[in-house]
C-alpha cells in the first residue's frame, strides 16, 4: 500500500499526537497514529496494549479529542481505527 503524504494539518495533529499522546501511550505498551483527517474527523491508529481495551480507548480518545479541539478545531471528533 502506498503511503499517503499528509497534509500541513494533519503533520500538525500528528505533532500534537507524537509531543502530548504517545509518550504517555507508550509508557502503557501501546502506540497510537494518526490514519488520517478529513472533514473534522480524526482517524487515529491504535496498536498494542491500547488495541481492544475498552477504557483506555474512552480515555485516549477523551483526551485527544479534547486536545485537538483546543488546539486544531473544536469541531474535531476522534474515531479510533483498532489495528
Amino acid at each position: 500500500a502506498k503511503v499517503r503524504e499528509f497534509n500541513d494539518k494533519e503533520k500538525e495533529i500528528e505533532k500534537i499526537l507524537d509531543q502530548y499522546i504517545k509518550p504517555a501511550v507508550a509508557s502503557d505498551g501501546g502506540e497510537i497514529s494518526l490514519n488520517y483527517y478529513k472533514d473534522n474527523i480524526v482517524c487515529v491508529d491504535l496498536k498494542g496494549a491500547c488495541s481492544g481495551c475498552p477504557s483506555s480507548t474512552s480515555t485516549l480518545k477523551g483526551g485527544i479529542e479534547n486536545l485537538l479541539k483546543q488546539k486544531i478545531n473544536p469541531n474535531i471528533q476522534v474515531i479510533a481505527n483498532e489495528a
